[in-house]
């Protein structure tokens, strides 16, 4: 369970999701008849996506932003996502049945959050093939595991007509290494128009909430992290606690950070990060990554 106390948000609405509301009013017969990957198109791009918290439903620029970056891809077949809010090993996997209820890991936001579904379709088939990349053993599908909101806030944005089935694993421990081999069993998945999203958060810090002097050490790290990804220097990056300037700062706790590492192992090319999203919130980065 995510518990936050968050501050007062920047964002206008006093009706809590208005604008994903505002979203779906727009954007719904667009995403239903988003084109569907085929083999001509190529191996999809992995994703590090920076999820935020439910109050990421109430920004209509992150919204949109979200939505347009789905929108520069063909649809995915599926999706796998590693999120920061499941860590437990081995890997295991989040139920993969049709309509499987969300896992509403937060408490300390409206209950309106916990109420708005995300509804996705079978996903047994992609659990077949992560059992086959993962190992011998069938890997544990948890039965009463829904996707957390690291998982459903991003794709309620990036696919709101919620027709794309997904399945969701743990991270098998918060060692980047650990996520970079991770995220080179998964590589394959891309050539099949699978999608490979980590998410996470670029820079993670509730002291800059309170302290907002302290934004200057996640901008920082944030400048460190792309210049570390142009550089397709995935030594620096899994070594990030003692290379990166304002680490403690920007991740006092490693969840946020390492899934960027399984993104990065994803991908054939670790230098051909490119941003999607590149903004500052509240004095966190929200820098969103895609990698081919």
């Amino acid at each position: 369970m995510t518990s936050m106390s968050s501050p007062a948000t920047p964002f206008p609405s006093h009706t809590p999701a208005a604008a994903y509301d505002d979203l779906l009013a727009r954007v719904l017969p667009q995403a239903r008849e988003h084109r569907l990957w085929e083999p001509t198109d190529g191996p999809l791009p992995s994703l590090f996506v920076s999820h935020g918290a439910p109050f990421t439903l109430d920004d209509p620029r992150w919204l949109k932003d979200l939505f347009d970056w789905a929108r520069s891809m063909p649809k995915p077949r599926a999706v796998v996502v590693i999120s920061a809010h499941w860590e437990r090993a081995p890997v295991a996997m989040s139920r993969a049945g049709a309509g499987t209820p969300l896992h509403y890991d937060f408490s300390g936001f409206h209950p309106r959050y916990k109420t708005l579904p995300y509804a996705t379709p079978d996903a047994t088939d992609l659990a077949r093939r992560l059992t086959g990349l993962l190992g011998r053993t069938p890997v544990h599908e948890f039965a009463d595991r829904g996707l957390d909101h690291g998982a459903f806030i991003p794709l309620m944005a990036m696919y709101p007509a919620a027709d794309v089935p997904v399945v969701q694993l743990s991270m098998p421990s918060l060692d980047p290494g650990a996520l970079l081999e991770l995220g080179a069993r998964l590589r394959p998945l891309r050539d099949e128009g699978i999608l490979v999203l980590g998410s996470g958060f670029m820079t993670h810090s509730f002291a800059v909430f309170r302290r907002p002097e302290l934004a200057a050490d996640t901008a920082a790290f944030d400048a460190w992290a792309v210049d570390a990804l142009a550089r397709g220097d995935a030594d620096a990056l899994t070594d990030y606690r003692n290379k990166a300037p304002g680490a403690a700062v920007a991740h006092p706790t490693a969840e946020h950070f390492v899934p960027l590492l399984l993104t990065v192992g994803a991908a054939d090319d670790p230098g051909s990060a490119v941003s999607a999203i590149d903004r500052m919130v509240m004095g966190n980065s929200t820098r969103s990554m895609q990698l081919t």
